[in-house]
């Protein structure tokens, strides 16, 4: 059986982050590993990364940052090539808008900590119409949902858990919404994220790494 074979979200496998940020790396490993697993897999993998990389607050908030930049792009740039209509057009717009606000919101936190917020990276998305747009963008909320979950353990600040956690429920609700109108469960993980080992994660997740 080859890879190409178990994948769960070939659209995930296609996406492109271009970025040599330790959070751009993490978000691709993300990705990856949601493309092979599936959606409920991203957030034991993030919590593993983010052990293993030892950062602090800032460095979990410029991973979170690094998601926005891709959802905000997702919508706000891919929405107006692929020609939305209807009830698509005005999730796109409306949930972009949103995911703009997340960035900002999450670049004057990490520069009222003291920190420096992470440069966007650039981003490839294979869909080419309203279908395979809202496909992924299914996906991408369902897989910034398990992100934010597998990265909120690791935070030691209560005031940074609390805005993050405000941020996971917006993308919970999109991710919903976006469920709901292509006719998808909008509960797909049956209650609880599965489990998934470091060992599973970089034999599936590796070659999918874009450098």
């Amino acid at each position: 059986m080859t890879n190409t074979d178990i994948i769960a979200n070939p659209e995930l496998a296609a996406c492109e982050v271009h970025g040599m940020t330790r959070s751009a790396f993490i978000l691709r490993g993300a990705l990856a590993a949601g493309a092979f697993y599936g959606t409920a897999s991203v957030a034991p993998f993030v919590s593993q990364a983010l052990a293993a990389e030892g950062g602090g607050d800032l460095d979990i908030l410029n991973f979170a940052l690094t998601l926005e930049y891709l959802e905000a792009d997702f919508y706000k740039v891919k929405g107006k090539e692929v020609g939305l209509s209807g009830t698509a057009r005005s999730y796109a717009r409306e949930f972009g808008a949103e995911e703009a606000e997340h960035v900002a919101a999450l670049s004057g936190t990490i520069k009222k900590l003291g920190g420096k917020p992470v440069a966007k990276p650039s981003f490839a998305f294979p869909a080419s119409d309203e279908r395979s747009f809202l496909k992924l963008a299914s996906t991408l909320e369902n897989t910034g949902v398990g992100a934010y979950n597998g990265a909120a353990p690791s935070l030691k600040s209560k005031e940074v858990l609390t805005a993050a956690g405000s941020i996971v429920q917006v993308e919970a609700r999109h991710a919903a919404a976006i469920d709901l109108l292509i006719g998808a469960s909008p509960t797909p993980n049956e209650g609880f994220d599965k489990p998934l080992s470091k060992s599973e994660v970089l034999a599936a997740a590796g070659p999918l790494i874009k450098k």
